[in-house]
């Protein structure tokens, strides 16, 4: 499993980037490679402000749906257009092209209390 050292963790399996106060979300390798072929990722979010721990959307693989959890708290800026076209690139590149989503953080603590990439490849044994 690839699990990068410069992103942090969710026990939940979604990872975050931090450029500023603005958090790029995804799912993590682990996370894809679990589902299985995706089909639909589904955000109807946008513009909305939620708390670290809700859903903020759906992943639809070919056997099952599975929501999608908010790392952090803040609004919801973006869905990444690419992903809306093209599913399949949360599959092929989670970490890159494969990003959900922008947030507008309201709390830093929020992405300080997450894993780092050591915690979390513990987790996932």
């Amino acid at each position: 499993m690839n699990v990068p050292s410069n992103l942090k963790y969710s026990s939940d399996h979604e990872w975050c980037r931090v450029e500023g106060d603005i958090a790029y979300v995804g799912i993590t390798d682990f996370a894809q490679s679990q589902l299985g072929d995706i089909v639909f990722v589904d955000v109807p979010t946008v513009g909305e402000t939620l708390a670290a721990g809700e859903v903020f959307g759906s992943i639809e693989a070919v056997k099952t749906v599975s929501d999608a959890f908010l790392p952090v708290g803040g609004e919801i800026l973006e869905f990444n257009e690419a992903v809306d076209a093209d599913p399949a690139l949360v599959n092929s590149d989670p970490y890159g092209e494969g990003w959900m989503i922008k947030v507008k953080m309201n709390n830093p603590a929020d992405y300080d209390a997450l894993l780092d990439a050591a915690a979390y490849e513990a987790l996932i044994g």
